[in-house]
Parts: C-alpha cells; sequence; structure tokens
C-alpha cells in the first residue's frame, strides 16, 4: 500500500512534462520571431540592391 501512495505522491514526471512543453512553447516562438526577422531583413536588403543598381 506504502509503494502505491508513492507513487501517487509522486508528480517528477508531471514536472518534466511541463518543463518539456514550456520548452516547445519558447521554440515556436523563437522560430516565429526570427521568421519575421528574417522576411524584413530580406527586404530590407533587396530594397538596398535595386537602389544601387539604380544608381549605377
Amino acid at each position: 500500500m506504502q509503494t502505491i501512495r508513492n507513487f501517487v505522491r509522486n508528480n517528477k514526471g508531471a514536472t518534466a512534462i511541463e518543463y518539456g512543453l514550456i520548452a516547445a512553447l519558447i521554440a515556436v516562438a523563437a522560430i516565429a520571431a526570427m521568421q519575421g526577422l528574417g522576411n524584413n531583413l530580406k527586404a530590407t536588403f533587396t530594397n538596398v540592391s535595386t537602389n544601387l543598381l539604380k544608381a549605377s
């Protein structure tokens, strides 16, 4: 009976799963932010390149 009580009280697995979900959420947010930044950088460099070609 004591073994069952210890098993029910043990929440280390739940904590590990929660940390894993938090890490996954942070990774998804970071990927989305970097993707948006990448698109902005691409547009900026395209604009600079176009203007340099016009100036030549």
